[in-house]
């Protein structure tokens, strides 16, 4: 390492090359077509570009986790089906995904996604609101006042209030075997809360609406058809793992819990996910946390379809500034310091759900 980082710097010096990370304050030249934060060309630095790329990745990686662990968990349970034509539709999807490289598959929804569509004068038009073309989908902006804050913080005490009643319920079906409403307590806490505070401060939002002026589409927001095209890539292609995981982890169960559940009169709803998933899911979180990681790393694919994402970003910063080494240094640190917080969220909650010898 020593000897690498010595011949680095002679080669540099060699070649009249400056290094550092002082270019990140220096004004960005380029256009970012998706674009969470503010961001102004020949305005915003290289590092606010950089952390535009950054915020679309994990934004891309936070949707594909929720998504992909809701199909994956899906098609896994249909794969037990004990109907024929179901479990034969879920196996044939697995078999048939998990078998195409995942760059492939983005390309072929890119097209899918962007040829069928019309050009932005010709776009589909819901209500003079919602605009579909080639260039995406565009909706109202909502732009929020001072007094949004305050639905964000009932927000945050709504979710924290629905965790410690979650925590109590399990406490009183434990002690009596009886379980309190779950499901519209905590729609009341997370949903009614935050609306309640929301109306009363008087409703602070103003919403900016999309409008054809011209050959574009001017105002609004903006999604890419590179952004449908990369999540529903990742989500498709990663599900067909999960629903294996989740498939081994249902099998791993004893089938005398099974029976022990109807033999209790509970129908197979509730005995799947009463008695057999809480169960499952102590040997399935290990190998998921592993597509999760690959979910969040897969995603640097997405310059291939032109989506702005780290990497994207970094290879035009790079290309600008011919600061590759410390361009390098930044992607390779921000992966690893998702990866590890996405690790260390998973092993914490596989801890929570271990069972425990008494």
């Amino acid at each position: 390492m020593a000897w690498l980082i010595h011949n680095t710097i002679t080669n540099m010096a060699r070649s009249h090359l400056t290094s550092g990370f002082d270019y990140l304050a220096q004004v960005a030249g380029f256009p970012i077509s998706q674009r969470p934060i503010d961001y102004v060309v020949g305005v915003s630095s290289y590092g606010r570009a950089l952390a535009v790329g950054m915020l679309n990745t994990l934004i891309v990686a936070a949707i594909g986790i929720v998504l992909t662990t809701i199909l994956g968990f899906t098609v896994g349970i249909a794969r037990l089906s004990s109907n024929w034509l179901i479990a034969r539709i879920a196996t044939v999807y697995v078999e048939t995904i998990r078998n195409i490289p995942l760059l492939l598959q983005l390309l072929f929804w890119y097209t899918v996604l962007r040829l069928p569509m019309p050009v932005p004068k010709q776009s589909f038009n819901i209500a003079d609101s919602i605009f579909i073309n080639q260039r995406g989908f565009y909706f109202p902006a909502p732009h929020w006042g001072d007094a949004a804050v305050l639905s964000a913080v009932a927000l945050i005490v709504g979710v924290a209030a629905t965790a410690f009643y979650v925590r109590w319920a399990n406490r009183r079906q434990e002690a009596t075997g009886r379980r309190p409403p779950v499901l519209i307590v905590a729609l009341a806490l997370v949903v009614g809360l935050p609306a309640l505070v929301f109306v009363l401060s008087g409703s602070p939002v103003t919403l900016d609406y999309p409008a054809l002026k011209g050959f574009n589409i001017a105002g609004g927001a903006t999604v890419g058809p590179e952004f449908f095209a990369l999540v529903l890539g990742l989500v498709i292609y990663t599900a067909s793992f999960i629903a294996e995981i989740v498939r081994g982890g249902i099998r791993a169960v004893s089938y005398g819990q099974t029976e022990a559940a109807r033999a209790l009169g509970l129908p197979s709803g509730k005995t799947l996910r009463l008695v057999v998933i809480p169960q499952a899911i102590r040997v399935i979180i290990p190998p998921l946390t592993n597509q999760y990681l690959n979910l969040t790393k897969n995603s640097s694919l997405a310059h291939f379809i032109g989506f702005p994402d780290l990497v994207l970003v970094n290879e035009t910063v790079m290309n600008q500034t011919n600061r590759s080494i410390e361009g390098i240094a930044i992607v390779m640190s921000i992966y690893l310091i998702i990866s590890l917080v996405t690790a260390a969220f998973m092993n914490w909650f596989n801890k929570r759900v271990a069972l425990v010898e008494r």
